[in-house]
């Protein structure tokens, strides 16, 4: 079992600055909603992405092959490819018919249908704390889109389907990484993302519109540049976290990452009024809080279930 080094200033640092720009992604990919298709934006970051951390794996001499895999190999990396590929791009559009907040609180359903789906697949017990993080997160939810609610229960308008995308989108993220897990055993996570990078890569370019790409700015080249090193440098960040510092406390840290997004957009719109961002009353924001302390009691139970006992 690997033993973190102890140094947990460098590991909150680390946690801290993957939740900060997990926080700023969909206010950046927000605006460039604006200029550019979310099939446009999902290509051009998987293919940086699978051209960086191909790069890394060649110098390693790491390129993963698929031959000799099992069928049942071959299917989990099908399964992986497809829930990544499909959360991204559903993400994008679901972020495109809702403010940057909204989407961001309704992501963080994905580590707990994750954890559901765990408990269902791989017969893991769901510990006490678990699920009373779990019924935070579902009523945090619904205190979040109180003034909302019975909108999108009655009226099928834009919000509820940009609501309904991301809530799919979770669930696609859910099932790449219960997948991934599962590959861990023949990969390491470098070459299961490299692999899909790749294939998300080919699979968007029918899709792509270069002339649009063509006519961005300055400001919006900063944008797509920052969307790309974004996963790869937080990603990085994430696990040398988890080098120095307990897997349960670096979640723990990310699961702040809405608040970041609420706080950042409501910045941003103070500034620049025209940026899109949420009028949220004080239920909401009560919402928004038991989101993050249902995803931190999630995250911490297995180290309150030890301390407890």
């Amino acid at each position: 079992m690997h033993q973190s080094s102890g140094r947990v200033g460098l590991g909150f640092s680390l946690a801290l600055l993957t939740a900060v720009l997990w926080g700023l992604l969909p206010i950046a990919l927000k605006w460039l909603l604006n200029s550019m298709s979310a099939a446009t934006i999902t290509w051009i970051r998987f293919l940086v992405a699978a051209v960086l951390v191909g790069l890394v794996l060649l110098a390693r001499k790491q390129i993963p092959s698929l031959r000799g895999l099992t069928k049942r190999k071959k299917l989990l990396i099908l399964i992986a490819v497809a829930g990544l590929l499909l959360n991204y791009i559903l993400y994008l559009n679901g972020l495109f018919l809702l403010t940057a907040e909204t989407a961001q609180v309704v992501i963080q359903l994905a580590p707990f249908l994750m954890m559901l789906g765990a408990v269902y697949l791989f017969k893991e017990r769901l510990l006490l704390w678990q699920k009373v993080g779990a019924w935070l997160l579902v009523f945090g939810l619904l205190l979040f889109f109180n003034d909302r609610l019975a909108l999108l229960l009655t009226q099928f308008g834009s919000e509820a389907v940009g609501v309904l995308l991301v809530i799919v989108a979770a669930v696609a993220w859910a099932c790449y990484a219960l997948a991934q897990k599962q590959l861990l055993m023949s990969f390491n996570s470098q070459q299961i993302m490299w692999l899909i990078y790749m294939a998300g890569a080919l699979c968007f370019m029918p899709a792509v519109e270069l002339a649009p790409v063509l006519e961005l700015s300055a400001w919006q080249w900063g944008l797509v540049v920052f969307c790309c090193l974004n996963t790869i440098v937080a990603y990085g960040a994430f696990a040398e976290a988890l080098q120095h510092w307990q897997a349960a406390n670096v979640s723990a840290v990310l699961a702040i990452t809405p608040l970041l997004t609420i706080g950042f957009a409501q910045l941003l719109a103070y500034f620049y009024p025209q940026f899109p961002s949420e009028s949220l009353n004080i239920w909401a924001w009560v919402g928004a809080l038991l989101v993050v302390v249902g995803s931190m009691l999630t995250a911490l139970a297995p180290m309150l279930r030890q301390r407890i006992n």
